[in-house]
């Protein structure tokens, strides 16, 4: 449904009219091992970068009906082209275990993707807005081993088919983190879909070693790393979670209103009127506004610390830089804490600055001081009193086309933890940017007040 232009998703306490109706007929799952031999019995390095994401995210593709009867090619044709390109991707075909050093690793066991199909009793119109998730509906289009009660009992990857009533059909992928972040895993459907369609040689092949981003010996870690510090609730938001219903809510930025954001952020100045107004990026202002907007919402405590957390591509910041097609995490947490106080008493410029400092922290040697401090310490990031801003805006979904054309609907199932923002791009010319998130009820409805303003 819409509300005032926002598409909302409904909670837990909302009327199930609200939810798409779909019902989804699984089959049995089968492996895909590659189509040629690739290395087994060994280990494969996952780098201190992989191992604090070990999450599994879920993500749907959504193709038109194309017409004739290519649709009962889907499956073959993507079963086909997956263990041909996993040639390539081999340790998507092994196992998650735990190396010697008591580090998360991939046994190469060659044994393959776990690859499922599915028939749903519904049009894709069905399926609803996937600029929001709906981890009920939208979950039924991506498989879950059953039982798995840990990450080492989780496959690296699974995709399902799902064919629709009206001859379109979605791909639903859950894949493991800790194998390639956001640009990774783009470049992998990417290979996948370009192989569907013939392609003898990938654009883009996957760099496979990561002993490139291993620690110093000995370690070294040059900076505090506040991204790990952990923040006490002085402000018992745990309780207002606990109390009420989760809301999901898209709010769509289009370029005008990006414009304006970018404006307020600059407006704003450190006291001085000689100094002229700083410039900001749409993400370092976009971010600072929704960080300030979330702390006023969730009505924290003026004395409340509260850490923003979001990720920087470390790919080209590296020295050297990461060799293309790097096929791992490239990406590096950074972080800016403030009161609650502090970034409400100032403009937005206050915290648009925040987030321009921190993204201009992210060196080589502060990539290199992040690898050495999981080294030493074994630490992973505290999301307690966090914020946590995925950004997935310049991914190319676009690209996935397996020989039906480009998907005309791609995203989350569901955001992988309530601290989580998502940023989204928005539109066929993505210069729109959906802002997704999740809050209590009476939070949402504050940031939706706010947001109102814009």
């Amino acid at each position: 449904m819409k509300e005032n232009g926002v598409a909302v998703a409904a909670g837990a306490g909302e009327k199930a009219a609200a939810q798409p109706h779909l019902t989804v007929k699984r089959g049995e799952a089968t492996l895909v091992k590659p189509a040629e031999p690739t290395p087994t019995g060994e280990q494969y390095y996952l780098s201190n970068l992989d191992q604090n994401i070990a999450v599994i995210v879920q993500t749907v593709y959504c193709y038109k009906a194309s017409g004739g009867d290519k649709q009962d090619d889907v499956a073959a044709a993507l079963r086909d082209a997956l263990a041909r390109v996993l040639v390539h991707y081999h340790p998507l075909a092994g196992r998650l275990g735990i190396s010697p050093e008591m580090k998360l690793t991939v046994e190469l066991t060659g044994e393959g993707a776990v690859f499922v199909e599915a028939d749903a009793d519904c049009d894709l119109a069905d399926v609803g807005d996937l600029t929001k998730p709906d981890p009920a509906a939208l979950g039924q289009l991506v498989f879950s081993v059953p039982g798995a009660k840990h990450i080492l009992e989780m496959p690296p990857m699974t995709a399902q088919v799902t064919r629709f009533r009206c001859g379109g059909f979605a791909l639903g992928l859950a894949m493991n983190h800790c194998m390639f972040d956001g640009i990774g895993a783009m470049e992998f459907v990417n290979s996948w879909a370009e192989t569907a369609r013939g392609a003898a040689h990938l654009t883009v092949p996957p760099f496979l070693d990561r002993t490139v981003l291993k620690a110093r010996d000995p370690p070294a870690h040059t900076f505090p790393h506040h991204e790990f510090a952990e923040i006490p609730d002085v402000s018992d938001t745990a309780a207002l979670y606990a109390s009420q219903d989760l809301l999901y809510r898209s709010f769509c930025f289009d370029p005008d209103r990006l414009e304006r954001v970018r404006s307020l952020a600059g407006a704003g100045d450190d006291g001085d009127d000689h100094l002229p107004p700083r410039r900001f990026t749409t993400f370092e202002a976009l971010s600072g506004l929704v960080w300030r907007a979330r702390t006023k919402a969730l009505g924290l405590a003026p004395d409340q610390r509260t850490k923003l957390l979001f990720a920087v591509d470390g790919r080209r910041r590296f020295s050297p830089p990461l060799p293309p097609g790097y096929f791992g995490n490239g990406i590096v947490l950074t972080n800016a804490i403030a009161t609650a106080g502090e970034l409400l008493s100032a403009p937005v410029s206050r915290a648009a600055g925040m987030v321009q400092e921190a993204v201009r922290m992210v060196t080589d040697e502060y990539m290199r001081s992040a690898v050495d401090y999981f080294e030493a310490t074994r630490a992973r990031p505290s999301l307690a009193s966090t914020l946590l801003i995925t950004t997935w805006s310049r991914l190319e979904f676009h690209g996935a086309d397996f020989g039906w054309g480009e998907p005309v609907m791609s995203g989350p199932v569901t955001l992988p933890e309530k601290e989580v923002i998502l940023f989204l791009a928005h539109g066929k010319e993505r210069k729109s940017i959906n802002v997704l998130l999740g809050l209590p009820a009476t939070a949402m409805d504050a940031f939706q007040e706010l947001m109102d303003e814009i």
